[in-house]
């Protein structure tokens, strides 16, 4: 297997040893970017130039000579942070985002930035301005939004590992659909300070960075790094990393749901949950089925603040300029407008029962302080596609991405860990989420799971 395949760990044990220099590990990735990127379509600033002069100059670091992509909404100084959209083309960042600070400090090699939907408000990734991204398992299938440029380029091996957002599922998604892991941290664990649009208002409970790779140990270590506490960050938590033992772990019980209840998933998707339920009874952990009466009500919540607040947020943005706008931010603005306009009244209310919603899933998660559950209905779609036929029911598009928005709600720490496939060969992922805070117990338990089934290389890596 190519190095660049290979988990960020065990590059860095390699450069640590000095089995290979930060430039030639750098090299080996610019190589692959120049061969894969054509076809996949998921790095959109990159200048080979920059990163080998950021190599050379490498000294020290936990992450010191590890090439690393972040998302094109995180802020990355000299490069270009447009977000998807000619409205803000050529957008350079000034300095670098809170995160992306932390690990560059680490000597962490940034390779360049990845492609996203228009304004984040998608789960696929394509947009005007630099078109859309491939999934490395299938050219004519989405990575997933909006960190599909992400995902893909960890999947086929063009970087280490990196940085998404996710204020609805945006890093779970596309490592479910790309074959990678991820976590949604709990939010503010990592400071959102230099994210574009900012992680302000509502979605400074939905929205959190999040670290992306190909294997749990790595998403484990670009969280301790990036959640350093910021003291300048106004919804950042204080919280120190700290690691959670396997036998802690397996004093939590566990809950599982195959689908729930409301809108089916994929026969495939029910026996990779199957599988992971199996794996973690056989290693010794509590493991039961869980229904939950609030899930849905916090589904509902969460479609008001991502989708009408959202619209809401962008309304100053795109006044006077719809016609530069990409199909796939009309589709969100669409589906905005087809919702009963908020009220300052009905805003109000549906933010005081964002807290009794999170207040009845806190209660709940005493029993369960684990949850495992699908990440979405259906693997990687093709490009375009909005709804599929399951278990005899037509599921529309927003509906099955429903499995991630929970945790969005509830502000709570989920990861996602490929289990299974489906008939045509494409990844699933499992999630497994936890109470706010519970980030390090959530990465143990999936570490387990990722343990028995875990990456694969995409056919095109």
């Amino acid at each position: 297997m190519s190095i660049a395949l290979q988990p960020a760990v065990e590059q860095l044990k390699l450069l640590r040893n000095k089995k290979i220099s930060p430039v030639e590990l750098a090299e080996e990735h610019i190589r692959r970017i120049e061969r894969l990127n054509p076809a996949l379509n998921a790095i959109v600033n990159f200048d080979p130039d920059k990163v080998l002069a950021q190599a050379r100059a490498v000294k020290s670091g936990e992450l010191a000579g590890l090439p690393i992509t972040i998302k094109s909404s995180i802020s990355v100084a000299g490069y270009r942070c447009e977000v998807g959209s000619l409205l803000w083309r050529d957008n350079v960042a000034e300095r670098d985002a809170v995160a992306v600070a932390r690990l560059r400090v680490e000597g962490a090699v940034i390779l360049g930035t990845t492609n996203c939907p228009e304004f984040l408000m998608a789960y696929e990734t394509d947009n005007l301005l630099h078109g859309r991204t491939n999934n490395p398992w299938d050219l004519d299938r989405t990575a997933g939004g909006s960190s599909g440029g992400e995902a893909a380029a960890i999947a086929a091996g063009l970087s280490a590992a990196g940085l998404g957002s996710d204020s609805g599922g945006s890093v779970r998604e596309p490592a479910h659909f790309s074959g990678i892991c991820a976590l949604k941290p709990t939010a503010g664990r990592i400071s959102s300070i230099g994210h574009v649009p900012p992680c302000i208002g509502p979605f400074s409970t939905l929205g959190a960075i999040g670290p992306m790779a190909r294997s749990i140990a790595d998403v484990e270590l670009l969280l301790r790094i990036a959640s350093k506490p910021c003291s300048s960050d106004p919804t950042g938590t204080p919280s120190a990393y700290r690691a959670v033992t396997m036998l802690e772990a397996k004093r939590l019980r566990i809950g599982y749901l195959e689908d729930d209840g409301l809108v089916p998933v994929t026969q495939e998707t029910r026996q990779a949950v199957r599988d992971a339920v199996g794996v973690l009874r056989q290693q010794g952990f509590d493991v039961r089925e869980y229904r939950s009466p609030s899930l849905e009500a916090a589904r509902k919540l969460w479609d008001i603040f991502f989708v009408q607040c959202g619209a809401m947020f962008y309304d100053p943005t795109i006044a006077g300029r719809r016609a530069e706008l990409s199909p796939v931010f009309l589709d969100f603005l669409a589906d905005a407008e087809r919702r009963t306009p908020l009220t300052a009244t009905t805003l109000l209310q549906a933010w005081a029962e964002m807290d009794q919603v999170r207040s009845n899933l806190l209660s709940e998660m005493e029993e369960f302080p684990i949850l495992l559950t699908p990440v979405c209905s259906v693997p990687a779609f093709r490009h375009g596609e909005r709804t599929w036929q399951i278990e005899g029911k037509t599921v529309s598009y927003l509906d099955a991405m429903r499995y991630t928005q929970w945790f969005n709600l509830l502000g709570a720490p989920a990861a996602v860990v490929p289990v299974g496939a489906s008939t045509t060969g494409l990844p699933i992922g499992i999630q497994i989420a936890g109470r706010p805070f519970s980030d390090e117990a959530v990465l143990t338990v999936a570490s387990v799971v990722e343990a028995a089934f875990g990456y694969k290389p995409p056919p095109i890596a």
